[in-house]
């Protein structure tokens, strides 16, 4: 039986995945990986953020040599434009204060998005995410429910 979990943010630092249930002797590469990944990007309706955005993935374990152990294979999809995000997604507190300032960029767009979406955006997961999960803003939902998290579940097959 196969199982599969994904895990992080698209602005996040980085997306996991891990995979059970592949048996041993099975080939694939880092290489096979960034092939599939690039055939992602080309999917119709892409947006904008395929064009910047590289998925550096590694293979972290249950693959050794270019072939699978019988273990758990974990995946992470390093996100390029993590810097850009390091203090709206930081996992630690952060003072309010950092979240008014443009990061010297100039653009009032990245101010914006560093307050709550506290108004659902019809026709995307927030206000079902926000129900579910108890939650003040739409921000952590939509940070899962995007396209970009999609890259973790390609890499895994």
């Amino acid at each position: 039986m196969l199982s599969w979990m994904t895990a992080g943010e698209s602005h996040g630092p980085a997306l996991l995945a891990t995979i059970e249930g592949i048996p041993s002797g099975l080939h694939i590469t880092t290489e096979d990986l960034r092939r599939a990944l690039a055939r992602r990007r080309l999917g119709y309706g892409r947006g904008a953020r395929q064009k910047f955005e590289a998925d550096d993935v590694s293979i972290l374990a249950g693959v050794r040599h270019g072939v699978t152990t019988g273990a758990p294979i974990a995946l992470r999809i390093g996100n390029s434009e993590w810097p850009k995000w390091e203090t709206v997604m930081s996992a630690d507190p952060v003072d309010p204060s950092a979240l008014l300032i443009d990061a010297g960029t100039g653009d009032e767009r990245e101010i914006a998005r560093n307050r709550p979406l506290t108004r659902p955006r019809p026709g995307h997961a927030d206000l079902p995410g926000m129900l579910s999960y108890d939650l003040p803003e739409a921000r952590p939902v939509l940070e899962r429910a995007s396209a970009r998290e999609t890259a973790a579940r390609v890499a895994l097959g």
